[in-house]
Formats: C-alpha cells, sequence, structure tokens
C-alpha cells in the first residue's frame, strides 16, 4: 500500500476524504491541526474517527493563529448566523482563517516527504463552501505546481506530488451519499463553527446550514447533535 497523508479536521468532508483515499488502496497518515479554533470539538471527533478508521497514523499539530486572528474562528468575532444559502457564495465571510489551507498544506508536504508519499488528500470543495478562496480548484492547482519545485525529493526526480481533492466539484449531499456507501460514521463528525461548550452544533452557521441542507436532500437523519 502506498502512503497518503491525509488532512483530517473531523468534519464531514474530511472524514469521506479520509475514506475515499483508503478505497484506492493508500495507507492513511493523518493529519490534524489544533490552530486555536473556537470550534475545538473538532479535534476529539478527529481523534476518534483516526482511530475507528484505521489511520496508521494521526498527528495532531499545535499551531496558534489565534496569535494572528482575523477570523471568526480564531478570534472573538462573532461567527455569522442565518445566511442564505445564496449569500454564501457571495463574497469571502469572517470565518475564512488566513491563508489557512497554504500553512496546513505545508505541514502535509513536508511529512509527506519524510513517509516519500507522492499523495496529499484534502477535502476541500468549490461548491457546497462558504466564498474560501483556498477551496478553489486553481488554488490546488497552484500548490500541486509550487509543491513539485519545493522539495529536495522533487527537485531529484524521487517524488511527483499529486494533491487529491475528490470532493472539490461535489454538493454537500453528494458528499454525504458517498460517505455513507463507504461506512463513514458521521455521528462522530462535527461542522458547526459555533458550537456550545458541551459540542452541540448551533444550527445557524454556513457550516451547519450547508450540513442540515445536504442531509435533508440525501432524506437521512443528521446525527450531529444540534442546539434544540
Amino acid at each position: 500500500m502506498k502512503n497518503a497523508v491525509v488532512l483530517l479536521s473531523g468534519g464531514l468532508d474530511s472524514a469521506t476524504t479520509f475514506a475515499l483515499a483508503q478505497s484506492q488502496g493508500f495507507a492513511v497518515h493523518a493529519l490534524t491541526f489544533d490552530y486555536g479554533q473556537r470550534h475545538r470539538v473538532e479535534l476529539d471527533c478527529a481523534k476518534q474517527l483516526a482511530a475507528k478508521m484505521g489511520a496508521v497514523q494521526h498527528v495532531m499539530l499545535p499551531i496558534d493563529l489565534r496569535r494572528f486572528g482575523g477570523s471568526a474562528l480564531t478570534s472573538d468575532l462573532a461567527v455569522p448566523k442565518d445566511r442564505p444559502l445564496d449569500e454564501m457564495s457571495r463574497g469571502i465571510p469572517i470565518t475564512y482563517v488566513p491563508a489557512r489551507n497554504t500553512i496546513f498544506l505545508s505541514f502535509a508536504l513536508a511529512w509527506a516527504e519524510v513517509l516519500e508519499s507522492s499523495d496529499i488528500f484534502i477535502g476541500v470543495n468549490a461548491l457546497d463552501y462558504s466564498g474560501y478562496p483556498d477551496c478553489r480548484p486553481e488554488y490546488i492547482a497552484a500548490f500541486q505546481a509550487l509543491a513539485n519545485l519545493a522539495t529536495k525529493a522533487g527537485v531529484e526526480g524521487r517524488q511527483r506530488l499529486t494533491m487529491h481533492t475528490p470532493l472539490i466539484h461535489c454538493s454537500k449531499a453528494e458528499i454525504i451519499r458517498q460517505g455513507l456507501g463507504l461506512g463513514v460514521d458521521f455521528a462522530l463528525t462535527t461542522s458547526c463553527y459555533d458550537p456550545t461548550a458541551d459540542g452541540k452544533a448551533c444550527g445557524r452557521c454556513d457550516a451547519c446550514l450547508l450540513r442540515v441542507k445536504g442531509f435533508a436532500e440525501v432524506g437521512v437523519r443528521d446525527p450531529q447533535t444540534h442546539v434544540a
């Protein structure tokens, strides 16, 4: 089995991406970031998912992006609530964390080189997403080009990195269907940007609304616990 680094946040997209990597015959090395996010419940979800789904390794790296702030996820700024679905794809919301995916993928690239792996999986999505610039296909293509210029293994011709984004053109409903088909336990995932202290989803932020919409379209009950 070939090694692959899979970014695992604890959300349903990354869990489905993990399962897809496994279904393609990769040995998954899961990478999670404790970056000072307000929705820290996702870290517990990532631990449970990695254990249940059989990650070869699960590394959780601390990076304190709260030192910079600039996002509702890494500061005390309010998380937008109750936005219409058509508004979510217009503009870049305050939940965007500056350069987050570039930071994450740089660490993933470093680990992939150590593992002699040519494959990184990330569950970015450019269809049902909240306007993030680092979830677009052109961004992923640019990072892949950079990655193949940036490592010793790449320069020496021993590694030709491929960025796998299997969900990038999928709707949330399509992602859920794929995950269910692969046996993903979505009860272990969370999507909420602003959960309660005991980990319940708010049901009103962009991520919650997109998740609710997806499960409704599939016709399956969302196992994520929401505020009553």
